[in-house]
């Protein structure tokens, strides 16, 4: 950050609370100045005014020299409406231009309103927040007008009764200025930070407006523009809702200053249009920003399905793979047991001094051992089979673990029945 620029520009009519908190507290102002400086870390500071204030200049000047920071100066500039813009307001004094969608951080510049400068003051020496402002009564609704300092969320009836509101008189009331100002409907509605005005008007002052006609393509909206849009295009675009057209025509750049709508002979809101539009915008951009957000949502949602999934499929792998071990392994040695009386019967025949065949049991006990061989060669085939075939026989039978026990019975009962008959031809 380079400057600070602090605005006390009120170029708007019916508007004088900035004006008055330059008069009276100027060395607030120049003090708080001083302070956004040090936070900011910028080098210089411009209090911009216009010229139409000479009070409010002869007391920022006697207060910049009372506090002797050369850093600080008072520039006054002509009055003409809208500069108290922050753009506008940047490019009068720096001759620097804020590019579109950009912010005069871009260029080192912290541009902040002379209010500011005044609160940041008091929160920092006296501890006191934010808790009230210098707000402007006037119309010819009231026949008392005035500034008043007065507290956050009094309400707005309030300030009309002590500026001695005419209700028979009062045709609109609007909050903020003539120009950029928003009708309100209610009293009871409360002083925000940024309320600098009420403007209580009459029916003379806020006349109705006239009809609105066909654009006539006369392009003085365009010369009264001070943001150097296109105002006639920007109307096409809005009435159609073609919102991509509109922000690619750097609607979004609209101040909302009324210029174009005041000089239009067709009496066509453009304003009213452009708020519109621009508040359509925005809900475009917040529901996308949602649906981006949605659509992350469900990423890492189905993302977290499927690494659920795959460990599940994992220990369904693993309690397969075990399942299929602990099957060879008693395969193996079912099979050990029955090779065993086999070895024992050649053995005796081996040892037999006479030479005799070996008798007709012993004969029929290797044939049933060879059955018994050939059923568990089976079983154990159905074991490897489902073993291999994984997840998908994990899947259609939710207890691979009991299907493995149960063949396994199969091949305890067969050797059993086996082992029952080898004793009963003994």
């Amino acid at each position: 950050m380079q400057t600070l620029i602090l605005n006390g520009v009120e170029c708007e009519p019916y508007i004088t609370a900035d004006d008055v908190l330059m008069r009276y507290h100027a060395s607030e102002i120049v003090a708080g100045a001083r302070m956004l400086m040090h936070l900011s870390g910028t080098t210089e500071a411009l209090v911009v005014l216009e010229d139409n204030k000479p009070e409010a200049i002869a007391a920022l000047q006697a207060a910049a020299r009372d506090a002797g920071d050369d850093r600080i100066e008072i520039v006054v500039i002509p009055t003409r409406y809208p500069s108290g813009g922050e753009k506008q307001l940047i490019q009068i004094v720096t001759g620097k231009e804020v590019p579109s969608g950009g912010l005069p951080a871009d260029l080192g510049i912290l541009c902040q309103n002379v209010g500011t400068a005044v609160a940041v003051r008091r929160a920092i020496e006296d501890g006191e927040p934010l808790i009230r402002r210098v707000t402007t009564v006037t119309g010819r609704a009231v026949d008392a007008p005035g500034n008043f300092d007065v507290r956050l969320g009094t309400p707005f009836a309030h300030l009309l009764t002590r500026a001695e509101l005419a209700t028979d008189r009062l045709a609109r009331l609007v909050m903020g200025g003539s120009m950029m100002g928003v009708a309100m409907h209610e009293t009871s509605v409360p002083i925000v930070k940024t309320t600098n005005c009420i403007l209580a008007a009459t029916a003379a002052e806020f006349p109705d407006p006239a009809p609105e006609q066909s654009c006539i393509r006369c392009g003085m909206c365009e010369v009264a523009c001070p943001a150097g849009l296109l105002p006639q295009q920007l109307y096409w675009f809005s009435r159609a809702q073609d919102l991509d057209a509109a922000r690619d025509h750097a609607l979004m750049d609209c101040i909302e200053c009324g210029a174009c709508a005041w000089v239009c002979p067709s009496a066509i809101p453009l304003v009213q249009y452009y708020r519109h539009t621009k508040s359509a915008i925005r809900q475009q951009d917040a529901d996308a920003v949602r649906a981006e957000r949605s659509r992350e949502r469900f990423e890492h949602h189905q993302a977290r399905i499927e690494a659920e999934q795959a460990e599940r499929d994992a220990k369904k792998r693993a309690r397969a793979e075990a399942a299929r071990k602990k099957a060879e392994a008693k395969i193996a040695a079912q099979a050990a047991e029955s090779a065993a009386p086999a070895e024992t019967t050649a053995k005796d025949a081996s040892q037999n001094p006479s030479g005799d065949a070996i008798p007709a049991p012993a004969a029929d006990r290797a044939a049933r051992a060879a059955v018994v061989a050939a059923a568990l060669e089976r079983a154990s085939a159905q074991i490897d089979k489902a073993a291999d075939t994984g997840e998908k026989a994990a899947a259609s039978k939710p207890d691979p673990q009991a299907r493995h026990d149960a063949l396994a019975a199969r091949i305890e009962k067969t050797r059993a029945d086996h082992a029952a008959a080898l004793d009963a031809d003994d």
